[in-house]
């Protein structure tokens, strides 16, 4: 999706004011050129569209105002020293709560003459000291200063992006809570106030209520019929008996006409065993189809771990999974084995196939039980996230880290991969003291810095980045 962004660009009247006429057009290009919409004062409004003094600042406030439906996060660039109070006034009087990245245009040293050295090194500390002041929290570029057209200035933006869709993403989000949470897994337990006070609201349904409606619809009706005919073309189903997919296909007509009369965005739904006893089904296949649409599902009524799985999706714009830490690697102390049985989206497995669920059939009827999803996460790069309300610190909790599943082959059921993460003992002892979930959300990507910004910076969650520098 394009995203917009306000641009701010800084000027000081006694610097050239060729470098912020030059320098404003070309910042904009840069971020044309990368898709971006940009919202700016123009020529017309101010000098060079650029602002200085006061009424500079009023006037881009104003304007920011009038798109701030639209402007996902604030660039501040400065092609000369800039005026530090105008940069801050302009954001403040906007009132937008969004990213804010302060960027500066870099000197030449054989052109350092009074018509066009540009002081910006120095303008950005001012900037950032101001906006400090002023309680207004920024994001810095890689390097102090970089040239628009440097690769390294484009990454930077691409990652402000990221930042960007994250912050917006979590402003005034629903949730789906379907089912009660499973007797034996105090693990998953939430408080929906302290959600509520990050904006993010609980939608909640009984499972009575979704499956009184699937038990009323015909194994002929049209969408039943056409959600049949969805998951045989989304999975191996071969093994599988028509009637558990007549069922799930059933489930999936339901739960979509829920989320959007809700309005929700992800789902956490409630499994082991009440599904399976009163349906004959598991609803891994479904949950997968949501998580592959970008509708994050997580199972045993997990809704933090929904919302770390959203995290994820919203940073790298790529399906997620919600996962059990569930074993060793031998005597390897960075490898740990991730699995469910499982519900991952089909984008996260290799050799996807339906299956039937080997723990709970020990239980119940093999019949019963269809509707896993089997496969080995890919080999490649990993993030994994874990978003947890702590009502002790009256707050968001959240841990981070990066590593990669590794091509070790682990000779089970279900969904299942090897992620290697340097220094995991380190990491998993934090775990344990912290009382965090035994569920994570991965993602294949490497974006651990990025949502790091976010929660830390913008969202106000207390996060812990297990970094190796």
């Amino acid at each position: 999706m394009k995203q917009t962004l306000g641009l701010i660009v800084g000027n000081r009247g006694f610097f050239p004011d060729e470098l912020a006429r030059e320098g404003r057009e070309k910042i904009i290009a840069t971020l044309e050129k990368m898709g971006f919409a940009v919202i700016a004062l123009t020529p017309e409004d101010t000098k060079f569209g650029t602002v200085e003094t006061w009424e500079d600042a009023q006037k881009c406030a104003r304007l920011f105002d009038q798109y701030r439906k639209e402007i996902s996060g604030i660039v501040v660039t400065l092609p000369n020293f800039g005026d530090e109070k105008g940069v801050a006034y302009a954001i403040r009087f906007s009132e937008l709560k969004v990213p804010v990245l302060i960027h500066a245009f870099p000197d030449k040293t054989s052109a350092l003459d009074v018509k066009n050295r540009r002081d910006s090194f120095c303008g950005k500390m001012s900037v950032c000291n101001n906006l400090k002041q002023f309680d207004i929290p920024f994001s810095l570029t890689t390097f102090h200063t970089e040239d628009p057209d440097d690769p390294v200035f484009a990454q930077d933006l691409e990652w402000f992006s990221g930042v960007c869709r994250v912050v917006q993403g979590f402003k005034n989000i629903k949730v789906g809570a379907i089912g009660a949470r499973p007797n034996a897994f105090n693990t998953v337990r939430f408080s929906e106030k302290l959600l509520e006070s990050y904006g993010i609201s609980v939608e909640v349904a009984d499972f009575s209520e979704i499956l009184g409606q699937t038990n009323r619809l015909s194994d002929t009706d049209p969408l039943v019929n056409e959600k049949t005919a969805e998951i045989k073309n989304y999975i191996d189903t071969s093994s599988v008996p028509e009637a558990a997919i007549r069922k799930m296909a059933k489930l999936k007509v339901v739960l979509e006409q829920w989320v959007k009369e809700t309005g929700v965005s992800l789902l956490a739904l409630q499994c082991w065993t009440s599904i399976e006893q009163n349906f004959g089904i598991m609803p891994c296949t479904v949950m997968s189809m949501f998580s592959e649409n970008l509708i994050p599902a997580a199972c045993e009524v997990d809704v933090t771990g929904s919302l770390s799985m959203y995290a994820l999706q919203l940073a790298s714009s790529q399906p997620s999974a919600l996962v059990d830490w569930n074993n060793n690697v031998d005597d390897d102390p960075d490898k740990a084995i991730l699995f469910h049985c499982s519900n991952f989206p089909k984008s996260l497995l290799e050799g996807a196939r339906m299956g039937y669920g080997d723990i709970i059939s020990s239980t119940l009827p093999k019949e019963q039980t269809y509707g896993t999803c089997y496969g080995t996460i890919p080999q490649g790069p990993l993030t994994l996230c874990r978003l947890s309300t702590d009502e002790v610190t009256n707050g968001i909790s959240a841990y981070l880290a990066e590593g990669e599943i590794t091509p070790d082959v682990v000779q089970t059921f279900g969904g299942v991969g090897v992620a290697r993460i340097p220094a995991l003992q380190e990491l998993l002892g934090f775990i344990c003291e912290r009382g965090f979930e035994h569920h994570v959300a991965i993602n294949r990507s490497s974006v651990a810095d990025l949502l790091a910004e976010a929660f830390d910076k913008y969202l106000g969650f207390d996060t812990y980045w297990h970094s190796e520098e």
